[in-house]
């Protein structure tokens, strides 16, 4: 399959090879734009077969020194070195990469901000002044809704500003597009780039846990041929849980975050499973409150929206 490329009529574009389902946008001088779309999409072209050639190494787990070659590979051993001596591979961290890749595009005078958004995880672009609205659905069962309704029922939102030093925002779970070895509905994580908010949030969800009968595991090769994780069993079915053990498997999860809060890797996470939450910002686990936000971007099995100020 090639390439492919299209406008939403709205100002976005759509990129798609293979895996990688891109959609992205951007606000600025009119010649700036069309400069850095251009460099956007020959950027993307190539960079599936990019990876694709260095694949033995992205699904070996990081040990030693990195021998990667692409920029985007040794940004992906990077963002997932720092949790070791978890067994962690460079996968963890390829959505965010990718969509942080792209974005280099939009560094450049005379764009005032730009997000490229990988399937829920979205890279960040701006300039002083300026903020972004994200939209958090925890709850991605949901999704089917989308199609029926005038607009997404999202479980929160925040604004991220030039000023907070958040340039990523990704989403992991164990209802997501990637395997999960923990419990977690949504698992949401806000960092100095896409790549390091990738790799936070898929191992902080691998942490959110608790020991109870009726977690149906199997191992990640018998469910994708290829998938790095080889032969862990990761999480394919969650029994309803009780109050207190759905509260003990987020606290299990917080725990994590913190210690990735206190090392600086992480600027803030927001942890749901069933119906409750906790976030780094808050002790113990509470009902997820629901609020309304019109749907204006998604992609794929996206975990985040984004919403952008007029």
């Amino acid at each position: 399959m090639q390439a492919q490329h299209r406008s939403l009529g709205d100002g976005r574009l759509h990129f798609q090879h293979g895996p990688m389902d891109i959609v992205l946008g951007a606000s600025g001088d009119f010649a700036a734009l069309q400069q850095a779309h251009a460099q956007a999409w020959e950027r993307f072209r190539g960079l599936l077969q990019e990876l694709v050639d260095e694949l033995p190494g992205l699904q070996a787990p990081v040990d030693g020194l990195c021998t990667l070659r692409g920029t985007v590979a040794r940004r992906m051993w990077a963002a997932a070195e720092v949790h070791r001596p978890a067994f962690v591979t460079p996968m963890v961290a390829v959505a965010g990469a990718v969509a942080q890749e792209l974005l280099l595009a939009y560094d450049r005078p005379g764009i005032e901000r730009a997000w490229v958004n990988n399937g829920g995880d979205i890279a960040l672009n701006l300039t002083p002044g300026t903020s972004f609205r994200i939209g958090l659905l925890a709850q991605i069962e949901r999704q089917a809704q989308w199609h029926d309704a005038g607009g997404l029922q999202v479980d929160g939102k925040f604004d991220v500003t030039h000023e907070s030093g958040v340039r990523g925002v990704a989403t992991s779970g164990w209802r997501g597009r990637s395997f999960s070895l923990g419990i977690a509905d949504s698992v949401t994580v806000l960092a100095a780039s896409c790549a390091e908010a990738d790799a936070a949030a898929s191992l902080i969800a691998n942490a959110v846990n608790v020991d109870v009968l009726g977690i149906k595991r199997m191992p990640a090769n018998q469910l994708k041929d290829n998938s790095d994780l080889g032969n862990i069993p990761v999480t394919v079915d969650v029994p309803q849980l009780t109050p207190s053990q759905a509260s003990e498997a987020l606290l299990a999860g917080r725990k994590h975050a913190m210690a990735l809060l206190e090392a600086g890797h992480i600027q803030a996470c927001f942890i749901t499973c069933q119906g409750w939450t906790v976030s780094t910002q808050t002790g113990g686990a509470v009902p997820l409150a629901l609020n309304s936000l019109k749907r204006t971007s998604a992609s794929g099995q996206s975990a985040c929206v984004l919403e952008l100020y007029p």
